[in-house]
């Protein structure tokens, strides 16, 4: 799936957009998981405060 998104990305308006990815800890288990997302540049500051 990851080589379909990055190609699509590549066809014009994909420097415009940023691949982000947040580790989040879960308050039950205490292990991690990764959150990943594709967000407009714009956006990357308020993506992280957000989740």
């Amino acid at each position: 799936m990851a080589k379909k998104v990055v190609a699509s990305l590549q066809k014009g308006g994909g420097k415009e957009h940023t691949k982000v990815i947040k580790m989040i800890k879960s308050e039950k288990t205490g292990s991690y998981s990764l959150k990943e997302e594709i967000v407009h540049n714009d956006k990357v500051k308020e993506w992280f405060t957000k989740n």
